[in-house]
C-alpha cells in the first residue's frame, strides 16, 4: 500500500491537488510480526520483562495492563517505516510545504478481550469496543504548513468527522453542512484556538468481541457519563481529574449525572437511535434460546 501510495505522488497530475486516503492494515489483527523489526523487539522485551503480564478484569473482559508484545511493537514500527517514506517522497518532491498531512486511528487498541488483547492503552481504561477512554481516545497528528505552529498541542477534543469541513476550510471552499453534519473545521485549534464548548455522543447499543456489551456515553466539557445498558446501570468521571476512568462519580454527584443521562437520551432521541431491547427468549443462565411454540 505503500508501493502504491508513493507511485501515486510521482505519477499524479501536477496541475491538479489532491487527496492521499491511506488507511493501513496495520496494527490489526491478526497479530503478524513484521520480520524486518521483530528480532529488535523480541530481545528488548527479553532485557525489559521478566516475569508475568500483568492484566486486570473489566467487567466480563480482562485488560492487559502493560505494553509488552514484541509483534505488536514490529507492527507499530512497520507503520512509522511507511509514513516516514512517504513523509521523505513530499519533500523529495517539494510537495511538503503545500500539502497537509493527518495521521491518525480509527479507535484505540485492542487491549480487552475474553482473553488479554494484544495492545496496552494505559493510563486509559480498556480499549477498542469500549466506551472507555482507551476505546474512543488515541492522538492525533496534524502537519498544516502555514496554519499549525510546529510542537503545538491542542487539548480541545475532536472527532474524525472533523476532517472533511477542515479541508474544504483550508482549500478556501464553502462547508457543505448536509454532508459534514457531526463535523466542525479544525482550522481555528490547528493556529492555536481552543476556545468553544463541545459536547461529543457516542451510540454503540450492540454485543462487541471486545466483551463489551450495549451502551452509549456522552462527553461534556470534562465530564462524562457512560450508559451500560446491558447492565442497567451508568457510570459518571471527570476526565480533568480522571483520565484513567477510575473514580465513578455516579453516586456522589447525581445532579450532574442526571443531567448527562437526560442531554444523551435527548440527542438519541433526535436521531431516532435504535435501542437495544430485551430477547424474550434468551436464557442467561445456560445461554440458550428457548423453545418457543409457534
Amino acid at each position: 500500500m505503500t508501493e502504491e501510495s508513493l507511485k501515486f505522488l510521482e505519477e499524479r497530475d501536477k496541475n491538479k491537488p489532491f487527496l492521499l486516503y491511506l488507511s493501513y492494515y496495520n496494527i490489526h489483527t491478526p497479530i503478524q510480526p513484521y520480520k524486518k523489526r521483530i528480532a529488535h523487539y523480541n530481545a528488548k522485551a527479553g532485557k525489559k520483562f521478566t516475569d508475568k503480564t500483568p492484566t486486570r478484569s473489566e467487567h466480563q473482559g480482562i485488560t492487559r495492563m502493560r505494553q509488552d508484545n514484541p509483534a505488536l511493537a514490529s507492527m507499530v514500527a512497520a507503520v512509522d517505516d511507511s509514513v516516514g517514506a512517504l513523509l521523505n517522497k513530499l519533500t523529495e518532491l517539494k510537495l511538503d510545504e503545500n500539502t497537509v498531512v493527518i495521521f491518525f486511528s480509527d479507535n484505540g487498541g485492542l487491549s480487552t478481550l475474553s482473553r488479554p488483547g494484544p495492545g496496552c492503552n494505559l493510563p486509559l481504561r480498556a480499549g477498542k469496543g469500549w466506551l472507555y477512554e482507551g476505546g474512543v481516545r488515541e492522538p492525533t497528528l496534524i502537519r498544516a504548513p502555514g496554519v499549525s505552529k510546529p510542537g503545538s498541542v491542542s487539548q480541545k477534543p475532536m472527532v474524525s468527522m472533523d476532517f472533511f469541513p477542515t479541508m474544504l476550510d483550508l482549500a478556501g471552499l464553502p462547508a457543505q453542512p448536509n454532508l459534514h453534519a457531526d463535523g466542525q473545521s479544525l482550522v481555528k485549534q490547528l493556529k492555536g484556538d481552543d476556545s468553544g464548548h463541545r459536547t461529543l455522543y457516542w451510540h454503540y447499543p450492540h454485543y462487541h468481541g471486545s466483551t463489551w456489551k450495549p451502551g452509549a456515553s456522552i462527553r461534556d466539557g470534562d465530564w462524562k457519563l457512560i450508559e451500560f445498558y446491558h447492565y442497567k446501570n451508568f457510570e459518571l468521571y471527570n476526565l480533568a481529574d480522571d483520565p484513567g476512568e477510575q473514580k465513578d462519580l455516579a453516586q456522589s454527584n447525581p445532579r450532574k449525572a442526571a443531567e448527562l443521562r437526560t442531554k444523551l437520551a435527548t440527542w438519541q432521541k433526535q436521531l431516532k437511535a435504535k435501542m437495544p431491547v430485551p430477547n424474550p427468549d434468551f436464557n442467561p443462565s445456560s445461554k440458550s434460546r428457548k423453545s418457543k411454540k409457534k
